[in-house]
């Protein structure tokens, strides 16, 4: 895998870190983006041990930082949802002036829910990916439990996410109380994929039996059987890769879309 370090504007004008992993020595089939998960990172190693199998397989991967995460500018705690929605949009624009318009949409727990919301408004895409995801950003409301008084105050509040200290501003908590998604899944007009483990201890199996109750065919649920929600394990991430790649070789061919 090939890997090129590369910047480009965001959605709501931050400059935004991106990696674009590419296969060796050939010419990439098919291209993708790869939308992280709520606070993490485009290094997350599931998030490389992912894309190394797909670039094998030909497909050129974009991963990148959300605004005000990892190496990418902006502030976090002025985020939300929409915002991280019009992040991945200028990252589909990117790729599509730099290399090609990316026909495949993955993304991982909060990401996976970015690419629903997102992919009707992403030309070229033509399946979608979701691993470990919510069927609503409104779940992220219960980092504010206690928070009243603080946000209340200052207008933010310090929130606790998977044990680091992040600040959420009062228009996050708009954002996800506001979005609805269930009419979006509804209208989703192209193949979609769901990855998900029964025993995922931050965002229940439940979420991928809502997304999938939701979505017209085409769509597929898998299992990923003793798996955690991050894929830390790379056997996990590895085995969820070759589920992703055998999936979508049939919506990466330079015919005519679904």
């Amino acid at each position: 895998m090939i890997s090129r370090r590369l910047r480009f504007p965001g959605g709501r004008g931050a400059e935004l870190a991106g990696i674009l992993d590419l296969p060796e020595g050939r010419e990439p089939v098919a291209f993708a983006l790869f939308a992280h998960c709520f606070t993490c990172s485009k290094e997350l190693k599931s998030v490389v041990a992912i894309n190394r199998v797909l670039t094998e397989q030909g497909i050129g991967v974009l991963r990148f930082d959300f605004t005000g995460l990892g190496e990418s500018g902006g502030d976090f705690s002025e985020t939300g949802f929409t915002s991280t929605v019009d992040d991945l949009r200028a990252a589909a624009s990117f790729l599509e002036r730099s290399h090609a318009a990316p026909r495949l949409l993955m993304g991982h727990s909060l990401g996976g829910t970015t690419c629903l919301a997102a992919a009707g408004n992403i030309a070229g895409c033509r399946a979608v990916v979701v691993i470990g995801s919510p069927a609503s950003p409104a779940g992220l409301r219960h980092l504010f439990t206690g928070k009243e008084d603080e946000l209340a105050q200052n207008g933010s509040a310090r929130v606790m996410v998977a044990g680091r200290p992040f600040r959420l501003g009062r228009s996050f908590l708009d954002d996800v109380t506001g979005v609805r998604l269930d009419d979006t899944i509804a209208a989703l007009g192209v193949p979609l994929l769901i990855l998900h483990a029964p025993d995922d201890q931050v965002v229940g199996f439940h979420h991928a039996e809502r997304i999938f109750s939701l979505a017209p065919q085409p769509r597929s649920l898998v299992a990923l059987d003793r798996a955690d929600h991050l894929l830390l394990a790379e056997e996990d991430a590895r085995y969820a890769a070759g589920i992703i790649a055998a999936w979508a070789v049939r919506y990466l061919s330079p015919g005519p879309g679904v």
